[in-house]
């Protein structure tokens, strides 16, 4: 039985604006393993998970779960992160 891992990456590049190629570069990784992370294709380590999120400066939860992320603009979501 496979776990899958959801994961934020391409959310956290657009709102900085950068490439998966620059993302690759930053984290000393081929481009194509951002996209197959991207994609859920690729589970990253904890050692790649953990630079991840020190890449964007947010805990490494905020980029990765093993549940699905709530969609933006989801009613149920922007009730709760006005109740926190």
């Amino acid at each position: 039985m496979s776990e899958v891992v959801y994961n934020r990456i391409a959310m956290l590049r657009a709102e900085r604006g950068i490439s998966r190629r620059q993302l690759a570069e930053a984290l000393g990784v081929h481009y194509q393993t951002i996209g197959y992370l991207e994609r859920g294709e690729f589970s990253a380590s904890l050692h790649l998970a953990l630079r991840i999120a020190r890449h964007f400066e947010v805990p490494v939860e905020v980029v990765f779960s093993n549940e699905p992320f709530p969609r933006l603009g989801d009613s149920t979501a922007a009730r709760a992160a006005r109740s926190a």
